[in-house]
């Protein structure tokens, strides 16, 4: 009787094989954009936490030496690593950020490249960081080349947003 049931027993057809396929094939193609959607959105995010860490270190450096409470001065990524204000910053996109020199700008110039977080009579009104990919500023369109134009309003960590994040080819 097992022998008989044994030799009774039939596999899928080719119709019900190509039936799974397409299916597989259908949630493919609405997992895969949406798990790249994640993952981009994640590095954005990544690169907002390095731009407000930017700006509570510059925020720590206004506090500490009282030059940088009169005027206007850029505080360059560099600047902020070295003399201990920040830890080294990591890309999210492993190009590593822009840092133009490792000192203080006093002025009203910014860096011609790299990251930096403007302070104007002791208040930080803009920040910028880039990398040979994404651009960060509270303004959302900052062109990879310049930089941001200073808000009208004071500043605010919580103007830069998932939107602010540019990324360049």
């Amino acid at each position: 009787m097992l022998k008989n049931r044994l030799k009774d027993q039939k596999g899928f057809t080719l119709i019900e094989l190509l039936a799974v396929i397409v299916i597989l094939g259908i949630i493919a193609a609405i997992a895969i954009p949406s798990i790249l959607g994640i993952i981009g959105n994640t590095k954005k995010d990544a690169h907002i936490a390095n731009a407000k860490q930017m700006v509570s270190s510059a925020q720590m450096a206004i506090a500490s030496n009282s030059d940088l409470q009169a005027n206007t001065h850029f505080l360059t990524l560099g600047y902020l690593e070295t003399k201990g204000y920040l830890e080294k910053v990591d890309d999210p996109n492993g190009s590593g950020y822009l840092s133009a020199t490792d000192d203080l700008v006093t002025g009203t110039t910014a860096p011609a490249t790299g990251s930096y977080v403007k302070i104007e009579s002791g208040k930080v009104t803009a920040v910028m960081l880039k990398s040979a990919k994404v651009t960060v500023d509270e303004h959302g369109k900052a062109a990879v080349t310049g930089p941001p134009a200073v808000p009208a309003e004071p500043f605010k960590i919580s103007h830069i947003t998932r939107d602010s994040v540019v990324v360049t080819p």
